[in-house]
């Protein structure tokens, strides 16, 4: 499996995940609010979350930046990989997990430790 689908299959599977198509690119919601945004586009890889907790950090790679359109401002991050770059999967997986929890409402969040 690529990481693409890794990452997909992994936010899929949060309670009440669903997937959405806006603007062509992949978006995992719980009841209608985004959660991801995921893109697989020229083998390159791009992941964008909410990380209310964890923002700072991000910034600390090469890889992550403050999202575009405005929504850095509010703690989501766009991660871009090129094709044949190193993705880590398990960070990728906290970060996706932080950032569901940041978006459900709490009763959907508290069941999502982020260590899976």
């Amino acid at each position: 499996m690529g990481d693409f689908a890794a990452l997909r299959a992994y936010g899929l599977a949060f309670p009440e995940a669903a997937e959405d198509f806006p603007w062509g690119h992949t978006a995992l919601k719980v009841r209608d609010k985004t959660f991801a945004w995921l893109d697989e586009s020229e083998g390159a890889l791009s992941l964008t979350v909410k990380l209310p907790i964890s923002r700072d950090f991000a910034e600390t790679f090469d890889f992550a930046a403050p999202a575009g359109y405005g929504l850095g401002r509010s703690g989501w991050i766009s991660c871009r990989f090129d094709a044949g770059e190193a993705v880590d999967l398990d960070l990728m997986k906290r970060w996706m997990a932080e950032s569901y929890r940041a978006v459900a409402p709490k009763k959907l969040a508290a069941l999502v430790t982020g260590q899976d």
